[in-house]
């Protein structure tokens, strides 16, 4: 299994909306999630002047503070907040921020970490996470192009805002994995100048199961530390998720999936999630 890399920018700028190059890249990318469920993003942008060597500065910087400062981050949402446990003796710890293009909600996180402010962790926080959103946006719109959707599924997948997806930045410590539509598990090398984008099962949904939604973990290195940055750019909890009209076909692609409510579907993951095998969107939303 390769997994694909892409290139977006041509001469310093995204490839332009509608124009021969995005409909190509756009078919590219709908191949690469209906085949992988994942591919790798080349941003040169995200590593330039050393911003990504920056971002990983202030991680550390974040999570080696006192575990009684950490754990003062909670939320009552699943998955959120501050999230500590052990497992076969390694540590795993993780630092969710709901909304983080809103200044308060970063703003609110460092207040809480660093009562003496810091400024410069808010920036390059709100600054990697505005541009990755950014791309999920593109990303999302190759996919309508790429089906050959009418233009108003732009809005659909605009309020679907790539929760669909996940984007990843890692340290030089390798470890993720992704697993193949045959169950292999697949070592992802993520180079220094890109992130990988992973499809998750809202948009599995949307697309009537089209697109893979890859099956991820890590494997830990015992000797160093392993820093990932993720951005989950999520629906709102109130959407409804459907599948367009055109992407069934009572042949070759019947429905698969009943429109259901992200918020209800969330709730079900967070009770179940250990124990569906994978499966929580086939047996919540299944027909």
């Amino acid at each position: 299994m390769t997994i694909s890399c892409f290139d977006f920018w041509k001469g310093g700028k995204t490839i332009e909306e509608g124009s021969e190059e995005w409909k190509e890249m756009s078919m590219k990318v709908r191949e690469a999630c209906e085949s992988y469920g994942c591919f790798l993003l080349r941003c040169d942008e995200m590593n330039s002047n050393g911003a990504r060597e920056e971002l990983f500065k202030n991680m550390k910087t974040l999570f080696d503070l006192p575990q009684e400062t950490k754990q003062k981050h909670t939320s009552p949402k699943p998955f959120k907040g501050f999230n500590s446990y052990n497992y076969l003796s390694t540590v795993y710890e993780s630092f969710a921020i709901d909304d983080v293009l809103l200044s308060t909600s970063v703003n609110n996180l460092t207040n809480l970490m660093w009562p003496q402010g810091n400024p410069h962790f808010c920036e390059t926080l709100k600054g990697t996470s505005l541009k990755m959103s950014d791309l999920s946006l593109v990303i999302l719109k190759m996919i309508v192009e790429g089906y050959g959707l009418p233009q108003h599924h732009i809005s659909d997948v605009e309020n679907l805002k790539s929760s669909c997806m996940h984007a990843y930045f890692e340290n030089e410590v390798p470890g993720l994995q992704v697993q193949s539509k045959t169950g292999e598990w697949v070592e992802v090398v993520i180079p220094k100048n890109c992130f990988v984008v992973i499809v998750g099962d809202a948009l599995k949904a949307w697309s009537n199961a089209r697109i893979h939604a890859a099956m991820h973990r890590v494997v830990t290195n015992e000797e160093k530390q392993r820093f990932t940055f993720g951005v989950f750019v999520a629906p709102r909890e109130d959407m409804k998720i459907e599948v367009p009209h055109e992407l069934v076909d009572e042949k070759i692609h019947p429905l698969r999936y009943r429109a259901f409510n992200y918020g209800e579907f969330l709730s079900f993951y967070a009770s179940n999630f250990r124990n569906n095998n994978g499966n929580a969107l086939e047996v919540f939303a299944g027909l």
